[in-house]
């Protein structure tokens, strides 16, 4: 049987993708992947409902140091889009040979995305990706030249698709053929396409360059603050008050009101900031009182933790 490993987001491109070659008599296996951005999570889940078996590899390490500096640049935001699906095909490209699939096969469709999807960023994928020949967009193959797979017959190239661009026309009626009564709307599960987020990134990435996977998770929470280049974060609520502290690592600074219900502050610095210890807290202590619901903070106590 041929054997087909199919990078998969859980996302209707995806799932069509597995359907048409599951059409074929094709074995798919599923593979996704997470990182310090993005989570399985949609993944994990489609794949039950159409009982993909599905891989989830971390490459958290490698794409944060690759997301610093990206060879071919951001999308809109924060986003390396090209570089990061490379490095997902240079995953897959190591799983194909190692365990004998046939061909890795994606759910890009030519066209859909300016930057990532266009013909030449296509072709360049599966150059640098050492995938030349073995790599399949089943919904855009008639568009591409014929993979190996195809040329040798594995593959129907007459049961492929010629999609192309942005209409999802020709997408939501192949879920009326396959019967799909629910599936994920397009949605960017990739906090780095999220313009709030690459702004609190950036910004970090500038004063940190070596920060490090323990200080992206902090930006996923709370309201930013820098004084200098040291990190103020404050909970907007007792679930991100608790996470904080989670998150708390050694040499790290709690802020916390002792006498009145208000939100805690978490310091970090990546260097010694003791020569700042008494400007730093005292700003920890404003940003309390400033957002705390409490509207007298003459008698307020405050309560300093280092980890």
């Amino acid at each position: 049987m041929v054997k087909a490993l199919c990078l998969f987001s859980g996302g209707l491109d995806s799932i069509l993708t597995v359907k048409l070659l599951q059409e074929q008599q094709i074995e798919v296996k599923g593979l996704t992947f997470v990182s310090y951005f993005f989570n399985a999570q949609i993944a994990r889940e489609v794949a039950q409902q159409i009982n993909l078996p599905l891989r989830i590899i971390d490459i958290s390490g490698e794409h944060l140091a690759m997301v610093k500096n990206p060879l071919y640049g951001y999308g809109k935001n924060m986003n390396p889009c090209l570089d990061c699906h490379l490095l997902m095909l240079v995953k897959a490209r190591e799983i194909m040979i190692k365990e004998g699939f046939d061909v890795v096969v994606t759910g890009e469709v030519l066209g859909e995305r300016p930057f990532s999807q266009n013909l030449s960023a296509l072709k360049l994928l599966e150059k640098k990706s050492g995938l030349t020949g073995y790599l399949l967009r089943p919904l855009s193959a008639k568009l591409l030249p014929p993979t190996i797979s195809e040329q040798k017959g594995l593959v129907d190239r007459e049961k492929l698709l010629d999609i192309s661009g942005r209409s999802r026309k020709k997408q939501l009626a192949l879920v009326k053929k396959f019967g799909l009564l629910d599936y994920p709307t397009p949605a960017g599960g990739c906090l780095l396409t999220d313009p709030e987020f690459s702004k609190r990134l950036k910004e970090m990435l500038t004063k940190w360059p070596k920060a490090a996977g323990q200080d992206i998770e902090l930006l996923k929470h709370g309201r930013i603050f820098w004084q200098n280049d040291v990190f103020l974060i404050i909970g907007r609520n007792q679930e991100e008050n608790t996470i904080l502290v989670d998150l708390a690592a050694k040499g790290d600074a709690l802020v916390e009101p002792k006498n009145i219900a208000g939100p805690s502050v978490l310091i970090r610095s990546r260097r010694n900031w003791s020569s700042q210890r008494s400007l730093i807290i005292k700003k920890a202590q404003e940003l309390v009182k400033k957002y705390s619901k409490k509207t007298s903070f003459k008698k307020t106590e405050f309560e300093v933790k280092v980890f």
